[in-house]
């Protein structure tokens, strides 16, 4: 079995923590470089329900795309809540590694892995980073234009469900044919999906100001999910490279727990 830091290593080529925003906490979070990993657990979420998955699978990593301890701390005591869960993984002799706004930039990155549950051939990052090649949000083409409300369904079905489900902001019948993404909270990039001249943005965590002016203004159609699902197939990604790393000698595991905070949906009966 390679070592935790061989492991480390082949996800910071994929995922180099130099594209990390500044504000951002990515890498090694617990565990000894020096031990041996034969199974790791990839998650977006590193919580209560996936740390215990880990355990219950016998994984000696769980490599999480959501840092655990983004805010500074003075301590982790196991009184509190996110001590326990460090109490917890160390207990059970299990590392925790964080790739965030790294594997947002990389290419291929959590985007890539949005566009290509959609559908989407990538043409290309929607704000790109220095060199042109990485950076946050891609853009992307369906094979034919397809109407709005059709476009809107194929994203419903390529994404795990939610509670909150998908939905979707324009015209129904308006055609689709290019399309920029980005994975998790996205609203501060409407304008350079208005900039790119796409036929519709699907992102999360949109909001009811930012996105009214920009239809007003209008901007391309809003296809709007969870934080979680837009993220959720960067967990595929991430294992693959492990697996090509080390094929053979690491097993993979997909946390299909949702994590997804919404747990409850309900609403009003239409009336005629």
């Amino acid at each position: 079995m390679p070592a935790l830091a061989e492991i480390i290593a082949a996800l910071e080529t994929a995922y180099p923590p130099e594209l990390a925003e500044s504000w951002d906490a990515v890498g090694l979070v617990c565990g000894d470089p020096d031990e041996p990993v034969g199974r790791v657990l990839f998650c977006v979420d590193p919580v209560a329900a996936t740390i215990d998955e880990a355990i219950d699978v016998g994984a000696q990593l769980i490599v999480a795309h959501h840092p655990l301890l983004l805010r500074g701390v003075h301590g982790v005591p196991a009184d509190s809540t996110k001590g326990r869960l460090v109490h917890r993984l160390i207990r059970a002799g299990a590392a925790l590694y964080c790739a965030h706004t790294n594997a947002d930039s990389a290419a291929p990155g959590v985007s890539d892995a949005l566009a290509e549950a959609i559908g989407l051939r990538v043409t290309g990052p929607l704000n790109p980073g220095p060199d042109g090649r990485t950076g946050i949000g891609r853009i992307g083409e369906l094979p034919a234009a397809e109407p709005f409300s059709a476009f809107v369904q194929r994203v419903a079905d390529a994404l795990p469900a939610t509670e909150p489900g998908v939905f979707g902001a324009g015209d129904p019948d308006r055609p689709i044919r290019t399309v920029a993404v980005s994975g998790g909270a996205g609203d501060s990039y409407l304008g350079v999906a208005t900039e790119a001249g796409v036929d519709a943005y699907v992102t999360a965590d949109l909001r009811h100001h930012p996105a009214g002016e920009h239809l007003e203004s209008g901007g391309p159609a809003l296809v709007g999910v969870t934080h979680w699902a837009s993220e959720w197939p960067w967990c595929e990604q991430a294992s693959g490279v492990l697996r090509a790393s080390f094929a053979g000698n690491v097993d993979t595991h997909v946390s299909t727990l949702r994590t997804d905070p919404w747990t409850i949906r309900t609403s009003r009966e239409h009336t005629q």
